[in-house]
């Protein structure tokens, strides 16, 4: 699917919404300000896709989307493992960055990872006109393309791209990088591609 500019340019506008909506929420939680950037957004050919993400060891907190689109695909949060320790770190109040993942962090890292993506879609949805959430959130902590292709597998054979949210989280202390991967299957991104024509449109 070729993207026009100007559905690229609705698509960067979604992200930049939804993080904002994001950075919000999260700053709440951990009781820390926190601003949320999206420096870069790219369609990815699904076949492609792990050459984006690189094979670190990362924590991924996964949904399946639902709401009033036709339910079908995933969005999927990619914290490599520094960047999680200190989200978890924050959280738990507490310093060390050489220790293994524990229950602990696993159980934060699922509440964070509901809580930003929850509010990534609320934003998104909310620009759309329409109600879009995430399923119960599932963890798994492993190497990003094992993760990934586990996750193709599941998905629809007629999806060509996914939806690529390079972000980062910026407090006071730390820079912390992240991946969003929005994940839907063929109808529902001709749905979200339709309601952003729509609304392009109308403000033109």
């Amino acid at each position: 699917m070729l993207l026009t500019d100007i559905q690229l340019d609705a698509i960067r506008e979604l992200g930049n919404i939804g993080a904002a909506h994001a950075a919000t929420t999260l700053s709440q939680m951990l009781m820390s300000q926190i601003e949320m950037s999206v420096p870069e957004i790219k369609v990815v050919d699904i076949g492609n896709i792990c050459d984006h993400i690189g094979d670190e060891y990362v924590a991924m907190v996964v949904f399946s989307l639902q709401g009033e689109l036709e339910p079908g695909g995933y969005i999927v949060l990619l914290v490599p493992r520094e960047s999680a320790l200190r989200l978890t770190n924050t959280m738990l109040g507490m310093t060390d960055m050489e220790r293994e993942i524990d229950e602990m962090d696993r159980s934060a890292l699922l509440e964070i990872g509901n809580i930003m993506i929850s509010a990534f879609l609320d934003g998104t949805a909310e620009l759309l006109g329409i109600v879009m959430m995430p399923s119960p959130p599932a963890l798994a902590i492993d190497m990003a393309h094992a993760g990934i292709e586990s996750i193709l597998s599941q998905m629809d054979a007629d999806v060509n791209e996914v939806i690529l949210f390079k972000t980062e989280l910026h407090s006071e202390e730390h820079r912390i990088k992240s991946d969003i991967l929005f994940m839907p299957d063929t109808r529902t991104l001709n749905d979200i591609l339709r309601l952003l024509q729509e609304l392009v449109g109308s403000v033109q």
